[in-house]
């Protein structure tokens, strides 16, 4: 399944501002970035348990916001893009 995941992390501190970093290393392991704090990733639902608690054991519930969108692979789902930025193709191959 494809999953969205979107935070807002209050930097008003120096915690807020290290939680900023720590949320966005998990989610930048884990997909890719496709806006300044959404990433798009592909997972199965083991990896999507483990990604939601380990972005949980980052935020602090009551000054931050963690969104995550589970996209079932239905027939006739697609992203539609605009702009200069590419995304990755999850399903083509791997050159490196």
């Amino acid at each position: 399944m494809l999953v969205l995941v979107c935070y807002d992390v209050s930097t008003e501190t120096k915690q807020g501002r290290r939680r900023l970093r720590r949320v966005a290393k998990v989610c930048e392991s884990t997909g890719q970035r496709v806006q300044q704090s959404v990433f798009e990733c592909k997972l199965d639902v083991a990896q999507f348990e483990t990604l939601e608690r380990e972005l949980l054991a980052e935020i602090n519930v009551r000054e931050d916001c963690l969104r995550l969108y589970r996209i079932p692979d239905t027939r006739g789902f697609e992203v539609i893009e605009h702009g200069a930025f590419r995304a990755v193709d999850f399903e083509g191959p791997l050159v490196l």
